[in-house]
């Protein structure tokens, strides 16, 4: 209530980009003040709840409602979000160099869609700088996904070498990786997603993470690959066909779209990824997909347009283990986790599941 009384008013008065920074730095240095984290727990934090606990990828949440990327590019908030009740984060986008992205403006907000379109085009400092936040973080109370990517200047036939470079890098920091080839903000990179570039990246990948479990001594950690909802129906079974035969861990449904159906608020001209809760419908529907075409045998995390309890719940029976949420912090607050959570527990009991993980891929049974 204060956040959307008091807040974001204030806070939406401001250029959106500018409002983005004062926030996420704002809690990295907040965080530091004595008393601040204990205060945010008081206030954001998900009481514990066994119905609600989840494992996957041999990793334990403590609910299923997690951090979308984009909002935290460069790791700079870690134990502020953590503060908020989310059960992971992902960081990132990440790059090797560290680039500045597209010109701005390249943040729009669509208050009257509860949207966001965004052109920012993997604007991070860099791999190494993300790497030096991460281990100052001791210890963590979350786990961290570290979403993967290339610069801009790396052609699509150098760019599995981009993303080796920072697994070799981030490897020590990350419980999972998520390699991120659905930005529509960066050209041709989504051309990553299908054919021999897809295998190709996946097989570097693959060699990189084998690699690095080899020379830190432990299993090979876990690697998603976060796909666009823009494809075709054809498109979207070649290419979870080629991550099932790829080896990954799970798939991340959906990145931002670039369709404008539906929307009314004028800055739906703006070119760039449109998230929020016009994506809702069709990122659900990718995940119905890609449980069909799999079996329910790649994990998947649902992700775009989830604000209420009911969107990650719908996400949940149509086959996604986990959610991530992003937009919806920007125009709910941080209370929304909270919320989101709580009432999942009532719509789990009423459907007559006694933990999260029985009512995932429950609309195909």
């Amino acid at each position: 209530m204060l956040y959307r009384k008091i807040a974001r008013p204030i806070l939406f008065r401001m250029d959106a980009e500018r409002a983005h920074r004062l926030i996420v730095h704002g809690l990295g240095r907040a965080v530091k003040l004595p008393g601040m984290q204990p205060l945010m727990r008081s206030l954001w934090d998900v009481k514990p709840d066994p119905r609600l606990e989840t494992e996957l990828f041999g990793i334990r949440f403590r609910h299923p409602v997690g951090l979308a990327a984009g909002l935290d590019k460069d790791a700079v908030a870690v134990e502020g979000f953590a503060g908020m009740g989310l059960a992971f984060l992902e960081v990132g986008t990440v790059t090797p160099v560290g680039q500045p992205g597209n010109d701005r403006p390249r943040l729009f907000r669509l208050p009257d869609d509860e949207a966001l379109i965004n052109r920012m085009g993997f604007n991070n400092e860099g791999a190494e700088a993300m790497a030096a936040r991460l281990a100052r973080l001791k210890p963590r109370r979350v786990p961290i996904a570290v979403n993967i990517g290339k610069n801009k200047a790396t052609p699509n036939e150098q760019a599995p070498e981009d993303y080796r470079k920072c697994l070799r890098v981030l490897y020590p920091y990350g419980d999972f990786f998520v390699v991120n080839i659905s930005s529509p903000n960066t050209p041709d990179l989504r051309k990553l997603q299908h054919g021999e570039e897809l295998r190709a990246l996946l097989d570097a990948v693959r060699a990189e993470i084998a690699e690095q479990a080899a020379r830190t001594g432990g299993k090979p950690k876990p690697v998603v690959v976060k796909i666009a909802p823009d494809m075709t129906e054809a498109e979207l079974e070649q290419t979870v066909g080629m991550l099932l035969d790829g080896g990954v861990a799970g798939i991340i449904a959906t990145n931002t779209t670039l369709s404008r159906d539906g929307l009314t608020h004028p800055n739906r001209s703006q070119q760039g990824g449109l998230s929020g809760r016009p994506l809702r419908e069709r990122s659900t529907e990718v995940i119905r997909a890609i449980w069909r075409l799999t079996g329910g045998r790649l994990p998947i995390i649902g992700s775009g347009g989830i604000f209420d309890a009911r969107d990650a719940y719908d996400k949940i029976r149509a086959g996604a283990s986990l959610v991530e949420i992003y937009t919806s912090l920007i125009y709910k607050g941080p209370g929304v986790v909270r919320s989101i959570t709580a009432e999942l527990s009532d719509l789990l009991a009423q459907d007559g599941y006694r933990r999260i993980g029985d009512a995932v891929g429950a609309d195909h049974r």
